[in-house]
């Protein structure tokens, strides 16, 4: 009795609560009533907080303000892609304008060539050989040159060509050898040559090996010359054993000639599968 006397004595002293509070102190906590089972995932998505139409502002890309060019195919087509279409149009007319070669020049000394895409193969068989050369054409023309161009071209003069200039690998086997003798060759910036020769050689070899014959992954592990600090003897005989079997400065020329004719026949292919890609079918 005491104590149940004590607590109202105590209840009287507190202060009345606001009626909202009240209810909360006096009534017990209530469960929430279940999320109906027909309102998935999170209550505020993209798509509510962009008012339904505000989705596709937010996954538009900002850059480019042109608008959607309607043609029934159902693809996204802008009024951008237009003009890149047209753009590459005429810029596909002015290279057909200025291509040299409209089929790929021949090599001569009895060279048969393969073309598969940007890589070549020049192979010619002699006295129980089989000399092979192959070259591709990407990243084959000098970043230099575009940059001599800007800088040393005058209003009125003619841009000069661009030549592809690319890396290229002789290998010669012989019929009764497992081994092919493999030479790595390129064109250098500057001519190479020797203080008194009366011509220079436009080209170089860079690293010699043997491989096993008729296998297409070459082995790290087989020694690999490098000419950097080769005997000029050495150098030189090496040089002599691929000018007898056809690889000499008029091949070399013959062959930055063919390189670049597939350099720009690629390129107009290239801008014409752009187009393509670009434009509405």
């Amino acid at each position: 009795m005491l104590l149940a006397r004590s607590l109202r004595a105590v209840s009287a002293l507190r202060p009345p609560l606001p009626a909202p509070l009240r209810r909360l102190w006096a009534a017990p906590p209530r469960a929430l009533p279940p999320a109906p089972s027909a309102a998935p995932g999170p209550a505020r998505s993209l798509w509510q907080l962009g008012g339904g139409a505000g989705r596709t502002a937010l996954l538009r890309p900002r850059r480019g303000s042109a608008g959607r060019v309607s043609c029934g195919c159902g693809g996204l087509h802008t009024e951008g892609d237009k003009a890149f279409a047209q753009f590459l149009t005429d810029e596909i007319k002015e290279e057909k304008k200025i291509q040299k070669h409209k089929s790929l020049p021949k090599v001569s000394g009895g060279w048969e060539l393969e073309v598969h895409g940007t890589e070549a193969r020049l192979v010619r068989k002699i006295a129980g050989e089989k000399i092979t050369v192959t070259f591709n054409i990407n990243n084959s023309i000098p970043p230099s040159a575009e940059d001599d161009t800007q800088e040393g071209q005058k209003p009125d003069e003619q841009e000069p060509e661009l030549t592809s200039t690319p890396n290229f690998v002789v290998e010669v086997i012989k019929d009764d050898t497992k081994q092919t003798l493999v030479l790595d060759c390129h064109y250098p910036e500057d001519e190479i040559g020797h203080e008194g020769e009366e011509e220079s050689d436009i080209f170089t070899i860079r690293e010699v090996s043997f491989q096993p014959t008729g296998e297409s992954d070459w082995k790290d592990t087989n020694y690999t010359l490098n000419t950097d600090s080769l005997d000029w003897a050495l150098y030189d005989h090496l040089m002599d054993f691929l000018a007898d079997r056809g690889v000499d400065n008029t091949f070399a020329d013959e062959l930055i000639e063919l390189s670049t004719a597939l350099e720009h026949q690629e390129y107009i292919k290239f801008l014409e599968d752009l187009k393509s890609f670009v434009k509405c079918q």
